[in-house]
């Protein structure tokens, strides 16, 4: 069982179609790397389809302390991230799926 004052290891995959010009779209999210840091991200990868450089995949590595995992519904009521998801929104028009994993590789 995991400890409260543990950290865990998590994935955040951002599966996104560019609204507009795909450069401008990944120069946008290679701005935001910082502040994926400063929440706690230890790894940032941007990857654009071959095939159809409009679809857009980003993987942030990040560790979250288990108290905060449990609940992850308190983090994003954080002004901080309230107002950094809605911008992001706006921007993705509700083009983007996010999910959250565990890296279970062994």
């Amino acid at each position: 069982m995991t400890e409260p004052d543990e950290n865990l290891k998590r994935v955040l995959q951002i599966k996104m179609r560019a609204l507009g010009e795909p450069a401008q779209v990944l120069a946008l999210i290679r701005s935001a790397a910082p502040f994926y840091r400063a929440l706690g991200g230890t790894d940032f990868r941007l990857l654009q389809n071959v095939d159809d450089p409009a679809q857009i995949l980003i993987e942030i590595e990040y560790a979250a302390h288990a108290a905060l995992e449990l609940n992850r519904h308190k983090a994003a009521s954080d002004p901080m991230v309230r107002t950094f998801l809605q911008g992001w929104r706006a921007i993705l028009a509700g083009s983007a799926d996010m999910d959250v994993y565990e890296d279970v590789t062994g």
